[in-house]
């Protein structure tokens, strides 16, 4: 199958910029994650846009009046780890990067087993933010004109359009089975996942792979390891600063596996896999790809790097 990329490389924003953008003990000591979550380890992948409270202010450097530094990609394509979609009939019939496995059935995690994966590193540079800098931005596309003010963005430019989509996204309704919450902050991350699982005995696990390459991969021994049947998942979207599309989805399991490359590069990745696909748009290519019919057997993929999956302990 071949697919299509589309890449939008631009000026945008540099918000929250820190006196020093070394993520340190003593800010982990004084975050809001290890108050509410005091045994609970912190992802790489948050640990990297992690906004320190204390050194935090928002400003824009500017050339012309016009927002710049600052890069979010745009993709007509699904990579590797792509996430499945859920709805709109352009996502489900959505490419993916040719050779490479974006989904795949729950007896396929085995020792042994190998396939073709790519785990990109993320381009969105945007810091997650204290609850009370991210109610002081507008999050609501009621006030898209206030926002794109905000930021100095160009009304039906690229990047207009980029915060529009993701503001959309979050306001929609979830699918049939889904809880879903879009967290502009640290606290309102933590305090969503809290409520849905329940108590604050929690595992948070990321995909952490030791370098960014698309090769095959394969699952070694003893590398399947469950996590959990009732999982929150949270993905990093495209914004101006951090914005996390969260949600609790129904018939669920995660596992972690362990993997490593031709060559030699480890991989530890979280894989979520789907037990009812009945509601899933019956175009979905994940369907077309498996040679499976929808609510048949369990659907599997990979969370990217910069999404996360919360378990009770």
């Amino acid at each position: 199958m071949e697919s299509c990329r589309i890449l939008f490389l631009f000026s945008f924003i540099y918000i929250a910029i820190l006196r020093s953008y070394a993520f340190n003990t003593e800010n982990l000591k004084n975050s809001y994650w290890q108050s509410a979550l005091p045994n609970t380890r912190l992802p790489k992948s948050l640990q990297k846009i992690l906004q320190p409270a204390s050194n935090i202010y928002v400003t824009h450097n500017t050339k012309d009046g016009r927002v710049s530094e600052a890069e979010i990609n745009v993709k007509t394509t699904l990579e590797g780890s792509g996430l499945p979609t859920i709805g709109e009939d352009n996502y489900a019939e959505a490419q993916v990067e040719p050779g490479v496995t974006a989904f795949f059935l729950e007896n396929d995690l085995h020792a042994g087993k190998k396939m073709k994966l790519y785990f990109p590193k993320t381009t969105n540079r945007g810091k997650l933010l204290p609850r009370k800098v991210a109610e002081s931005i507008p999050f609501s596309t009621t006030k898209l004109s206030e926002i794109l003010n905000h930021f100095r963005v160009q009304p039906g430019s690229v990047e207009a359009e980029i915060l529009r989509q993701t503001i959309e996204e979050c306001e929609q309704a979830g699918i049939k089975g889904e809880d879903k919450y879009c967290a502009t902050s640290l606290e309102s991350l933590v305090d969503f996942c809290v409520s849905k699982l329940g108590n604050k005995n929690i595992k948070v696990y990321s995909t952490e792979v030791d370098k960014e390459t698309k090769q095959e991969y394969k699952i070694v021994d003893k590398g399947v390891k469950k996590i959990g049947d009732r999982s929150v998942v949270c993905h990093n979207r495209n914004y101006a600063f951090a914005v996390f599309y969260c949600h609790e989805i129904q018939a669920t399991k995660a596992y972690m596996v362990s993997m490593v490359a031709t060559d030699g590069t480890k991989a530890e990745a979280v894989a979520v896999c789907h037990t009812d696909t009945r509601s899933w748009n019956h175009k979905h290519f994940a369907f077309k790809r498996l040679k499976i019919k929808p609510g048949t057997v369990p659907i599997c993929h990979f969370l990217p790097t910069d999404s996360l999956v919360w378990v009770p302990n």
